[in-house]
């Protein structure tokens, strides 16, 4: 999908959907690349890969933009710590991107989330150390507040999981889930390193049904974007919280995450599919954080430095 240097390499349109890949998700069936645009500059260094743009094979679809960026590099070289998710969320911004929907892959912390399992987390729990850059609005004479009470987009995850059934497991009897309800959590840890056995029981403990190193600080800055966020999780292992077993090893990840990767190819197109026929309601509305960022901030504008207001127009250019 991104090896095309016969691509433009600009775009002058919008996007309608961003698409972050985690490991495993490269390729879509239903896209139909038109420019690769090489890894863009922001006022917050830049995106993580080249993001790629294409349009839904099809004629009816052929106005319908997503672009694609891979969170930890063509080759996986980003840890989950150096991963420059300020970059890539506002790249997507500054495209005038409309929804954001993310690919991860996660350790379960519950016995009926099984491994192949799907998840549509609406909750956080944030077991990172502080070493990411978490806002845009960290520097000395900016101050906002951003409300994060609910971090994803409920009407999206909403209209992901009317497609629940596309989900297989053709190498066992067990069925694939896409798990959904609102209660659903998923806890951040800083990694690379995977959880130990006492630690993985703690997040049982404290309510996580799932876990990953990436899900923050990616979905407090879709937040401050403004932007519809939703996380696909995609279960590789039971994390390292059962007894009887061994703890999670790479293999064991490696090899459901090929399982997992078809699904996740199925689950996507079909998404991006039926979003090119008829834009859902929530990307046309901006889900109801319109405007939400400028009444955030505590700052009068006034106040704003040079270097502060040009970051803030990256971003909004019609805010201030």
């Amino acid at each position: 999908m991104t090896d095309a240097p016969d691509l433009s390499t600009t775009f002058e349109g919008k996007i309608d959907l961003g698409i972050i890949g985690g490991t495993g998700l490269y390729h879509l069936d239903c896209l139909e690349p038109i420019a690769v645009l090489p890894a863009m500059r922001t006022p917050w260094g830049e995106t993580s890969s080249p993001i790629t743009v294409s349009r839904v094979v099809g004629d009816s679809s052929e106005h319908f933009h997503v672009a694609f960026i891979a969170r930890h590099g063509l080759h996986h070289e980003y840890p989950p710590t150096r991963v420059p998710f300020r970059a890539n969320m506002a790249a997507l911004k500054h495209l005038e991107c409309k929804a954001v929907l993310s690919f991860s892959a996660v350790g379960s912390l519950q016995q009926h989330i099984k491994p192949r399992d799907f998840v549509l987390p609406q909750q956080v729990i944030d077991r990172t150390k502080g070493i990411r850059e978490s806002s845009y609005f960290n520097d000395v004479g900016l101050v906002g507040h951003v409300g994060f009470g609910k971090p994803f987009s409920r009407s999206f995850a909403e209209y992901v999981h009317q497609f629940a059934h596309l989900l297989e497991n053709p190498s066992s009897s067990e069925p694939c889930l896409l798990h959904f309800n609102d209660e659903l959590t998923v806890v951040c840890m800083e990694g690379p390193q995977f959880s130990t056995r006492a630690e993985s029981k703690m997040y049982r403990m404290i309510g996580g049904d799932v876990i990953n190193m990436s899900v923050l600080p990616e979905a407090k800055l879709a937040r401050e974007c403004e932007i519809p966020y939703q996380m696909i999780c995609m279960s590789t292992d039971y994390d390292a919280w059962r007894d009887e077993e061994e703890p999670v090893t790479v293999e064991t990840v490696i090899g459901n995450l090929q399982n997992n990767g078809r699904n996740a190819n199925v689950l996507a197109s079909k998404i991006i599919t039926e979003m090119s026929n008829e834009m859902p309601d929530f990307m046309l509305s901006g889900d109801g954080l319109k405007g939400s960022v400028k009444m955030s901030i505590s700052t009068r504008p006034e106040a704003f430095s040079k270097d502060t207001l040009e970051h803030l127009k990256f971003l909004f250019p019609d805010y201030w």
